[in-house]
């Protein structure tokens, strides 16, 4: 059960890093490198996202 619920978070964290990737006006070659970082080092990737990437 435990396991279950953190990968639901972890998906709906992947699913707000990814719409608001996508979604900012960053240049196409940002985006896919933060994508490729959050989908390659799940769990750093997101934390490294949304402490620095967020700007």
């Amino acid at each position: 059960m435990l396991y279950t619920l953190i990968g639901i978070v972890h998906l709906v964290l992947f699913l707000i890093a990814a719409f608001e990737i996508l979604q900012s006006g960053r240049p196409l070659m940002n985006k896919v490198l933060w994508l490729v970082v959050i989908l390659l080092l799940p769990i750093l990737g997101l934390v490294a996202y949304f402490l620095v990437g967020r700007k």
